[in-house]
């Protein structure tokens, strides 16, 4: 098969712009690396629809797989290096060995997530492993957007995991690899859940996933709409996953469960109250505790970096929203079979208000987008989407008008921040994947 009819299977219309980027791709790898066979992958970002921070508490999420990925151009090599360059001079050229145990580089650097691979194949497989070397293509307008909560960064370590896996023959089950790659992103600091990985392996054109976050992790594709568009807005405002305030809400759910227990003591999850009535709940849980009340309680908390004994973890607003997200969710899920887009956008709308109020991950600049598009008729509802802090907002938009809304927003947008918001129509496409083996001279 050519390149041309992959990249059509893949990308479907459009295709052309696709062929010139990765016959960019394969151009920028031969004089980097020479003539030879090329093994092309990809992995997507993704939106999450409904169901913000549900994925570590077991709980359900809805998101799709974007048609913007991250590309990887590779040639195996015999020995254990990985040797890697990026299609964008920001991120600078490194090479590895493979090794169970790979020291962290400084944080924030790019080459800690494919390191979290390397190591952790490393540990998993338990036999020297063959390297690579290879070319990362994330440009705009094609790749994913960085630090815009869309996971860039999962769809990294993914693109790198499946990558590493094929130069190994190694082939897990699905739920198996993605479990495999949320462990791995776990190296540079961030102890989020499943839903990124999985999106990004297991993405389907013009569908949303709903996933029951608690193994065995059942899912079901369920297809959108077809009368909306679903519009993302990126703020410009840039969040990094690895600070304290992320593992701040992973600790305070945990500390939720762990205060729970006394009236409630086979639980492990917030997920496993989800049928308790919330008032019944909300009596067992405090406004507030310090991390060290909760040790002297003998309530772990697990490996979370970045908190001191005197941190406040919000306890029963975290508890709340996580609490009120799975149930809206499932209601998502009802609503999009019925193509109820009233209903959806509804419960878009009350999302965004409880993850700005509850869970406190929302930022001025994403309550302008906010303000902008909730009052438009054409808008069916909108949210800030991804781990929160800056990042994105989702909306739900009459696929007519959609282009209009886009360039109405970004207007009045700038005109307030002073900041040029970036919109993209998500069409949901397909989860990571090899692209094709082929041959450059």
């Amino acid at each position: 098969m050519i390149l041309e009819d992959r990249l059509a299977e893949i990308y479907g219309d459009g295709v052309e712009v696709q062929v010139e980027r990765y016959t960019a791709v394969l151009k920028e790898f031969a004089l980097l690396y020479g003539p030879g066979e090329v093994w092309l992958f990809r992995a997507p970002g993704r939106v999450n629809l409904i169901g913000e921070h549900t994925d570590y508490n077991g709980g359900y999420v809805l998101p799709v797989a974007l048609n913007k990925d991250i590309a990887l151009a590779l040639r195996p090599r015999k020995d254990n290096w990985i040797h890697l360059h990026n299609s964008e001079a920001e991120f600078a050229p490194f090479s590895l060995a493979i090794e169970p145990e790979i020291a962290l580089s400084e944080a924030g650097e790019w080459q800690n997530y494919v390191q979290g691979v390397a190591q952790t194949m490393a540990q998993v497989l338990k036999r020297p492993l063959q390297g690579f070397e290879g070319l990362v293509s994330a440009k705009a307008p094609f790749g994913v957007p960085r630090g815009a909560g869309v996971s860039s960064s999962s769809a990294l370590t993914v693109v790198m995991a499946a990558a590493l896996a094929a130069v190994n023959g190694w082939r897990p089950e699905t739920a198996e690899f993605v479990q495999f790659c949320s462990e791995a992103e776990w190296y540079v600091g961030t102890r989020g859940g499943i839903m990124d990985h999985f999106i990004s392996v297991t993405g389907q054109k013009d569908h949303a996933l709903f996933l029951d976050c608690r193994p065995p992790y059942q899912t079901e594709a369920v297809p959108l709409p077809p009368e909306v568009a679903v519009l993302v807005v990126n703020s410009g405002v840039k969040h990094q996953n690895s600070r304290g305030h992320f593992n701040r809400r992973v600790a305070a759910c945990r500390a939720g469960v762990g205060l729970l227990r006394a009236a409630f003591p086979d639980i492990s999850l917030l997920r496993d109250v989800e049928n308790v009535a919330w008032p019944e709940l909300e009596r067992l849980l405090p406004e507030s505790i310090t991390v060290g009340s909760l040790a002297a309680r003998l309530i772990e908390l697990g490996d979370l970096p970045g908190l001191t004994a005197d941190a406040a973890l919000q306890v029963r607003a975290c508890c709340r929203h996580v609490w009120s997200e799975n149930w809206r969710v499932r209601a998502a899920v009802g609503a999009m079979k019925t193509a109820d887009v009233t209903r959806l956008g509804q419960l878009l709308t009350e999302a965004h208000i409880s993850a700005r109020d509850d869970y406190e991950i929302s930022c001025p600049e994403v309550e302008q987008l906010v303000a902008i598009l909730a009052p438009q008729a054409e808008v069916a509802g909108v949210r800030l989407t991804g781990a929160g802090w800056g990042g994105c907002v989702v909306a739900l938009v009459d696929r007519e008008v959609v282009t209009a809304v886009a360039t109405q927003t970004i207007e009045q947008y700038e005109a307030v921040i002073g900041i040029t918001a970036e919109t993209f129509v998500c069409r949901p496409g397909p989860g990571a994947e090899m692209v094709i083996r082929t041959e450059v001279i």
